[in-house]
C-alpha cells in the first residue's frame, strides 16, 4: 500500500536514496532511514544535506526572493490558491504518508493535511488585505502612512509531531508576504517533507517562478545551527522543545535576526464543580491521547474540583478503557504508536518518577508487546492521581501521560494551571459565566491559548497560534500573524514647498 502512496506523490528510487533534483530540494551526504513507528518497518532514505548544500539552498532562496518580492501580492495568492487545489487533488495519498510515517491517527493525518489547504486559502485572502495604516501628520501638506515589505530568506525547523502543517502555516504566510522559505524539516518525518516538496516544485515551475522559492534540505542539527548562525536568513522559525528554542533564540539574537519560536506545552485543563461532564470527558480523552500524546498542545494536566473529583476519575478510567491502540491506518483504533522506542522510554522513566513523587497509577503506562505491536513503540495512555504538582508534572513529558489533581477554590486551580514553566493551552469546563470570565481575565490564565468549555488541543487557522514563558512567545498562522514575516516601514511625503520640521523646531540660515 505505501509504495502506491510514495508513488503517487512523486517520490521514487527509494532504496538508493533521494537526493538533489529538479525539485530545488538538496542532499549528498550519508543516507538517512525513515523508519515507520507502525511497523518498524524503513520507508524509503533520504541524502542528508550538509554544510555546502545549506550553502546552495540559501544562495538559491536570496537570489529567487529578488525576484519573488516584485510579483504582486494578489499573484503571490494566486499560486497559493493553485497549491491549495493540488494538496486538495492529492491529499489521501499524503495523509496516509503522514500517519504511517508519523503514527498518528490516519483521521488526524488526513485532517493535518487539512490544515494545509485551510492554511492556504486564509493566505489567499491575504494576498489582497496586507494593510498598512496612514496617519494624520502634525506638519501641513504632509502626508504619513506605514507599509509592509517582505523580509527575505526565512529559515523554517520543524518538528516531527506535526511533519506537514506547522511547516505549512509558516510557509504560506511567509510566501504571500514575499519571502522565500529554506525548511529544515525533522529527520524523524523526512518523506513527508519530500512529498511536499514535489507537490510544490510543481506548481512553482507551471506558473515559472524560479527555483528557490521552496527549498527544503534533510539534515541533522549542525543544519539548524548553521541556519540560526546566517546573517541571510531573515527570520528563524523553530518548532520544537523550549532547549532548542533558547539555542536557535541566542544565536539569532547575537546577529539583531528575528526568530519566531514555537515549544514546549504543559497544558491542563480546569475541571469546575459547575461543569458538565459529558463535554468534559471526550474532549480530556482527545486532548490526552490525541497523537499518542505528542502534540505540543497535548492535556498533561486535570485539575479537577473536589466536589466531582471521584465522579471524573472513573468516567476517566472507564474511557481509557474503551481506548483501541494499534495500526492508525484503520479507522478503528484511536491510538497509535509513539515516534520512537527513546520515547517509549520517556514514558516509562516519567511514570516511574511520578510514582516515586507520590503519584497512583490509574490506567494503563504499559509497553504493549506482541502481534500488531512488534515496532516496540505502542504504550497504553496513562493517568496519574498526584496530591500535589510535583517536579515530573511541571514538566514536559512528550507522551500519553495525565496527571490528575484536586483543588477547592478557583484561586487555587488558577495558580496550579499557571505554575509550570510553560504557556501554551488552557482550558476550564464550567457552564458558570463567573468562573469563565475570571479564568479568562488578567489574573487568570497565562498562556497564549485560554479555551472555555473546548479542550487544549485542536486550534483552528484563523486565530493566532503560539504561547508564552518557555513556549517562546511566537505567533504563527491566522489573525495579523503575517506581519511578523514582514518589516514595517513608515512613510512621510512633503508635498508642499516649503520645509517645516516636527515638533516645531525652526532651524533657519
Amino acid at each position: 500500500m505505501i509504495s502506491g502512496v510514495l508513488q503517487q506523490l512523486g517520490i521514487q528510487s527509494l532504496n538508493q536514496g533521494i537526493s538533489t533534483g529538479t525539485n530545488n530540494w538538496h542532499g549528498n551526504g550519508a543516507l538517512l532511514e525513515s523508519k515507520s513507528p507502525v511497523d518498524g518497518q524503513v520507508i524509503g532514505t533520504v541524502h542528508l544535506g550538509g554544510t555546502q548544500d545549506y550553502d546552495q539552498v540559501v544562495d538559491t532562496a536570496h537570489q529567487a526572493f529578488l525576484v519573488w518580492r516584485n510579483l504582486p501580492a494578489p499573484k503571490r495568492g494566486e499560486i497559493i490558491r493553485q497549491i491549495g487545489d493540488r494538496l486538495r487533488l492529492h491529499k489521501d495519498a499524503l495523509g496516509k504518508l503522514v500517519s504511517y510515517e508519523m503514527g498518528k491517527s490516519l483521521q488526524e493525518g488526513l485532517g493535518e493535511v487539512q490544515e494545509m489547504i485551510d492554511i492556504c486559502d486564509f493566505a489567499v485572502g491575504l494576498s489582497r488585505q496586507l494593510y498598512g495604516l496612514t496617519m494624520h501628520s502634525e506638519r501641513p501638506l504632509h502626508r504619513m502612512y506605514e507599509q509592509y515589505h517582505p523580509l527575505g530568506v526565512v529559515g523554517i525547523i520543524s518538528a516531527f509531531n506535526f511533519p506537514v502543517a506547522v511547516w505549512s502555516w509558516n510557509a504560506m504566510i511567509a510566501w504571500v508576504c514575499g519571502n522565500t522559505c529554506v525548511w529544515k524539516p525533522s529527520e524523524k518525518t523526512p518523506l513527508t517533507a519530500v512529498a511536499c516538496q514535489n507537490i510544490i516544485a510543481a506548481v512553482f515551475a507551471e506558473n515559472h517562478i524560479p527555483e528557490g522559492v521552496s527549498c527544503l534540505i534533510v539534515g541533522d542539527a549542525q543544519i539548524g545551527k548553521a541556519m540560526a548562525a546566517d546573517e541571510r536568513v531573515a527570520l528563524v522559525s523553530a518548532t520544537g522543545s523550549t532547549a532548542m528554542g533558547k539555542s536557535v533564540a541566542s544565536t539569532v539574537a547575537q546577529r539583531l535576526g528575528k526568530s519566531l519560536l514555537e515549544l514546549g506545552g504543559n497544558n491542563a485543563i480546569i475541571i469546575s464543580q459547575n461543569a458538565d461532564l459529558k463535554l468534559v470527558i471526550p474532549a480530556v480523552v482527545f486532548g490526552a491521547v490525541g497523537t499518542c500524546g505528542q502534540r505540543c498542545t497535548t492535556t498533561r494536566r486535570l485539575i479537577v474540583h473536589n466536589a466531582i473529583y471521584n465522579d471524573v476519575k472513573i468516567a476517566l478510567t472507564n474511557a481509557y478503557k474503551q481506548l483501541k491502540i494499534g495500526n492508525p491506518l484503520l479507522s478503528e483504533n484511536h491510538v497509535g504508536p509513539l515516534i520512537d522506542v527513546d520515547a517509549v522510554h520517556s514514558f516509562s522513566a516519567a511514570i516511574n518518577q511520578a510514582k516515586t513523587e507520590g503519584g497512583k497509577l490509574l490506567a494503563g503506562g504499559n509497553l504493549l508487546t506482541g502481534e500488531g505491536y512488534d515496532s516496540g513503540c505502542y504504550v497504553q495512555p496513562a493517568i496519574i492521581e498526584m496530591s500535589a504538582q510535583t517536579n515530573i508534572v511541571r514538566e514536559e513529558t512528550f507522551a500519553p501521560i495525565l496527571y490528575v489533581l484536586p483543588y477547592e477554590t478557583l484561586d487555587e486551580a488558577i495558580a496550579l494551571q499557571n505554575a509550570v514553566p510553560q504557556g501554551l493551552s488552557s482550558a476550564i469546563f464550567t457552564q458558570n459565566l463567573l468562573e469563565a470570565e475570571a479564568f479568562l481575565s488578567v489574573k487568570g490564565s497565562d498562556c497564549g491559548i485560554a479555551n472555555v468549555n473546548i479542550g487544549t488541543s485542536g486550534a483552528e487557522i484563523g486565530g493566532a497560534f503560539g504561547g508564552e514563558k518557555a513556549t517562546g512567545g511566537g505567533r504563527e498562522s491566522g489573525s495579523d500573524s503575517w506581519k511578523f514575516y514582514m518589516r514595517r516601514q513608515t512613510n512621510t511625503i512633503n508635498y508642499g514647498t516649503t520645509m517645516p520640521l516636527a515638533q516645531g523646531i525652526k532651524f533657519e540660515f
